[in-house]
């Protein structure tokens, strides 16, 4: 997917691709051949074959899209190289990896940019327009959640688990953080005038997977007697240094809809709620009544956003008999993530040509990712409070918000 978007803007061009697993290697360079005409260079020889392929003169950057503990590595390998990166969530999963990544930036000076693409939704970049504009005041606190319920088939394949499910026996936190906070400390302005402090971390039992093994299997088959760890849902409380308070969720589990979303967000001046996409602003709101956020799109739709829906109605006008937009560009907006995997490379695209800071990046991502060992460690030890490291070393408080992107 991502290497259909990369793909959809011109100029770009895939001299090589690495893969271990040979099948996705040959399918991705079909891809890049059938867009492009000219087969790009293997490399996946082994696990370390992507150390040649870092080698190689003639790539600018890098985009890393492999298993989560992949990512810290490949990432300071490819920096230490001299490739810009644009890396998966989540960017480490210890707190020695997120001092490496930040050091070797530091050291380097090589752009690193955090693909999190749940930040480029519309209704979250509009609501980071509304804070930035102050409509909702003075900011107090947000809540947020990562509530995916997997399918149980996911879990258990042909009476066996899966790698999902082997994730199942790691200790009890939050084990996919960005998602959440991602959207959350954008509006906050975390490590741009604010930053998160401390938090505290607590996993209810572990049941429903249990449940559903004794759904789907017999009696004394083997995965009824899994010993689980992780527990069903996690709650993670953060403190932010300006006395802001966030709640994070994380739930993979529980048997439910998939709520794609949630968030909320509380300000002096307006409220927030992903759910039904709900926004209450004092004084211009009836009073105690939710609006539609869309209602606002007009006035404070972000401007990326704004751009897409007059670029898809000028395609419109030109093709009044076609329904959808044809052209590649506004096609490529409908992808991944209510579109906010094509906005995620395209500012990574366009910070690279101008030459300037990536949206997202190296201490937004070490940020994010620092809540899955701590939330862990929490838990371990009784849900105590622990600190979280200031990866800027103090440079958020004089560090302002990005502005529009």
């Amino acid at each position: 997917g991502l290497l259909r978007l990369v793909l959809s803007f011109e100029g770009v061009e895939i001299p090589a691709l690495c893969d271990i697993d040979r099948r996705h290697l040959e399918r991705g360079r079909d891809i890049v051949e059938k867009a492009r005409g000219k087969r790009p260079d293997p490399y996946g020889k082994d696990a370390f074959d992507y150390r040649r392929f870092l080698a190689r003169e003639d790539l600018d950057a890098v985009l890393i899209a492999t298993p989560v503990e992949l990512h810290a590595a490949m990432a300071i390998d490819s920096m230490e190289a001299g490739k810009a990166v644009a890396c998966e969530v989540v960017a480490a999963t210890t707190i020695e990896e997120c001092w490496k990544l930040v050091r070797t930036h530091e050291r380097t000076g090589v752009p690193y940019m955090t693909l999190e693409n749940y930040v480029f939704r519309r209704p979250i970049m509009c609501i980071q327009n509304m804070v930035e504009k102050g409509v909702f005041g003075e900011l107090t606190s947000a809540e947020c959640g990562y509530i995916h319920a997997l399918p149980f088939g996911l879990l258990f394949s042909e009476g066996k688990l899966t790698w999902r499910g082997l994730a199942r026996l790691e200790p009890s936190g939050n084990h996919y953080p960005t998602h959440s906070l991602g959207p959350v400390c954008g509006w906050l302005g975390i490590n741009k005038g604010d930053r998160l402090t401390r938090l505290v971390s607590m996993s209810c039992k572990p049941a429903a997977r249990a449940a559903e093994a004794r759904r789907l299997f017999p009696e004394g088959h083997p995965l009824r007697k899994v010993k689980w760890v992780t527990g069903d849902n996690n709650m993670t409380l953060i403190q932010t240094a300006q006395g802001r308070m966030i709640t994070v969720r994380y739930d993979t589990d529980s048997p439910r809809p998939h709520n794609m979303t949630h968030y909320a967000l509380q300000g002096t001046g307006a409220s927030y709620h992903s759910t039904g996409e709900r926004i209450y602003i004092v004084g211009r709101s009836p009073e105690n009544t939710w609006e539609p956020l869309s209602k606002y799109f007009k006035e404070y739709d972000h401007p990326a956003w704004a751009w897409k829906t007059k670029a898809a109605e000028a395609e419109k006008r030109k093709n009044p008999g076609v329904d959808a937009v044809t052209s590649a560009t506004l096609r490529a907006w409908g992808t991944g993530h209510g579109g906010g995997d094509f906005l995620e490379i395209w500012y990574w695209l366009k910070s690279l040509r101008e030459k300037t800071p990536p949206p997202l990046g190296i201490y937004d991502a070490v940020t994010w990712a620092c809540i899955e060992p701590l939330s862990v460690e929490s838990v371990a030890r009784g849900s105590v409070p622990l600190e979280i490291p200031d990866f800027t070393r103090g440079r958020w408080k004089s560090a302002t918000r990005r502005g529009s992107l």
